[in-house]
């Protein structure tokens, strides 16, 4: 196939995403919609969103088959819509079956080496070449559970080979088995189950592999997906007079510029590009005076915050400690939450207008705290989404238009550099960086949403997945963790968007404290013993990771936070080559802690 075939049919795709997109924005409650374009997006490579839409259609088919669930009328009326047999404003009987859920083939172009896939049979619930079975016969509830039957099985299968496109094996295997309770004599779930497990045997390298230690960690595209609206331009002078009008608060001395910073991707050696390294336009901050020595430059709170403990004293808004009570402590507490504590009335007052409306007296308090020690840096960043959603809702505002986020890069690649060839042998690309799972990009978003009482279906113009998936790649490469002294496991994180700025480099000329506030300090010496200070018109060169790690580990690290290996110059000097970096690759949590 052609580059410009390929280019023409994923125009037509991206098309048929927003006729389908429109189509959810006006009746949020159509699952047959959701299928459509579920597929759409795994047409298009993103088995990521894929499964965020089976999902939602799978919990849509629950809302049709029980009567007392909050929009089981809404669901059953927008499916009735789509299964009338005429056309035109209500014409035709309904509950004939969608020509999408009659033929089973519609996944074999997407599962090469994945064995055969039946085309029709059992699981149809009995229909053979669109006629209906005796089983269901002529009553529209029979029909109708029929119906529905058949979607679920659609969305199961759906989510089993989208999920183990992306690597997260525990929870493809799992839907598999949910799928074959419902189709036990379908065979399609035998060869899934078993290419699962052939690819967790590959993956973890052992012959045996135990259900319950299978890998629920993958991969997707990290980019600024093409029908993204919200990403500003970040180079143009109103940006940057923005930017420096937030900073002249919190830093004087400090101002935003345009600068340019080696690409991390390229798995290349100097000596074939003249010694030169390939850059990319980005933001920094850079001295408008000089600074000495020790001396504080910057002083920045956010809202942003989040915290992975159950039962600990620490403010909500901000996740600092909270000082023992006492005759003359500032601390208040929320007038209508139990328990919910502010280190003062300026905390409770920030949070009342940034997020707390919207978390106010629910019920989120236990989600994602105390968590197993290897899921706390992935609980830290669910927390943040949910923080991001809260800000969202109380301030009636995208979540991608918060200021907190707004002008963060994610580290984005082009679509054209992550897609996936319209091939049916194609495979995903081994550029895909940021780290997926279905419990926290897709169900953990959507639960924490719920408790809010916010509409799941209803709210995907600011609460869709390629959304979540947006935040994430921005918090990856700029949130700040602390970590527990004894433990060393991260506990609070939080997104400052004008310390952030401050690009990464493993000389840097500042350090950083993480308390209540968000600190700069100028180092007194640079790494080798240099003297600190840092001149008029020189850049801030921030440190996200322990400058004393070894050259590997701060390249592992690297790799899940900001999409690649470090090309600062220290990190070229100490690894010694320049394109040898396969070996490196690995599972990295993400969150950097305090140094």
């Amino acid at each position: 196939m052609s580059n410009t075939t390929e280019e023409d049919q994923t125009h037509l795709l991206l098309k048929k995403r927003a006729t389908l997109t429109a189509a959810l924005q006006s009746e949020p409650y159509d699952l047959i919609t959701y299928i459509q374009r579920a597929q759409v997006h795994a047409d298009l490579g993103y088995p990521d969103l894929a499964v965020g839409d089976y999902y939602r259609a799978l919990l849509l088919t629950d809302e049709v088959a029980n009567e007392g669930f909050e929009y089981h009328e809404q669901a059953v009326e927008a499916l009735r819509e789509q299964c009338r047999s005429g056309e035109g404003n209500g014409e035709g009987e309904a509950w004939q079956v969608p020509e999408m859920l009659k033929w089973k083939g519609d996944y074999k172009d997407r599962s090469e080496g994945l064995g055969e896939m039946p085309k029709s049979g059992d699981i149809n619930g009995g229909f053979t070449n669109g006629e209906e079975s005796s089983e269901a016969g002529s009553k529209e509830e029979g029909r109708r559970e029929l119906i529905v039957r058949l979607a679920s099985i659609k969305c199961y299968r759906g989510l089993a080979l989208n999920l183990l496109l992306c690597g997260c094996l525990k929870s493809a295997y799992d839907f598999c088995l949910r799928g074959l309770a419902i189709a036990k004599d379908d065979g399609y779930w035998k060869h899934r189950k078993d290419y699962i497990l052939l690819m967790a045997k590959r993956r973890l390298k052992v012959d045996e592999v135990d259900i319950s230690s299978l890998p629920d960690q993958g991969v997707v595209r990290r980019e600024a997906y093409p029908w993204n609206t919200h990403e500003p331009d970040r180079f143009s002078q109103e940006s940057l007079d923005t930017l420096s009008k937030e900073l002249s608060v919190c830093a004087p001395k400090l101002e935003v510029r345009v600068t340019e910073l080696p690409i991390l991707l390229e798995a290349y050696k100097e000596s074939d590009n003249f010694g030169i390294t390939p850059t990319i336009k980005q933001l920094g901050l850079f001295a408008k005076e000089d600074i000495e020595p020790g001396e504080e430059i910057l002083h920045e709170i956010s809202l942003l915050a989040a915290n992975n403990l159950l039962k600990e004293s620490l403010c909500d808004a901000c996740s600092s400690s909270l000082p023992g009570l006492s005759m003359d402590s500032e601390v208040v507490a929320c007038p209508d939450c139990d328990d919910i504590m502010f280190c003062n009335q300026e905390c409770l007052s920030l949070a009342q207008e940034s997020y707390h409306p919207a978390v106010c007296d629910k019920d989120l308090d236990t989600i994602a705290k105390d968590p197993d020690p290897a899921e706390k840096p992935f609980a830290l960043y669910l927390l943040l989404l949910g923080r991001a959603l809260a800000m969202s809702e109380t301030q009636s505002i995208h979540p991608l238009d918060l200021k907190e986020v707004k002008y963060i890069w994610g580290d984005f690649l082009p679509s054209s550099v992550n897609a996936v060839p319209l091939s049916p042998s194609s495979e995903p690309p081994p550029i895909w960086t940021l780290p997926f799972s279905f419990a926290g990009n897709v169900s953990g978003p959507l639960h924490l949403l719920e408790k809010m009482e916010i509409d799941v279906f209803a709210s995907i113009d600011s609460y869709d997945l390629w959304i979540f998936n947006t935040l994430y790649a921005k918090f990856r490469g700029t949130a700040s963790a602390r970590v527990n002294k004894k433990t060393g496991h991260p506990e609070v994180a939080a997104v400052h968007p004008l310390w952030c700025l401050a690009n990464h480099d493993c000389d840097p000329n500042v350090s950083w404290e993480w308390g209540a506030r968000m600190k700069f300090w100028c180092r007194t010496a640079r790494i080798g013993g240099k003297k600190g200070g840092v001149r008029k018109g020189e850049e801030i060169l921030n440190h996200y990771t322990d400058v004393e790690l070894k050259v590997k580990e701060r390249r592992e690290w690297a790799l899940g936070s900001l999409g690649g290996f470090c090309m600062c110059d220290r990190c070229k000097r100490e690894a010694g080559d320049f394109g040898g970096w396969g070996s490196m690759m690995g599972d990295i949590d993400g969150i950097c802690g305090t140094v």
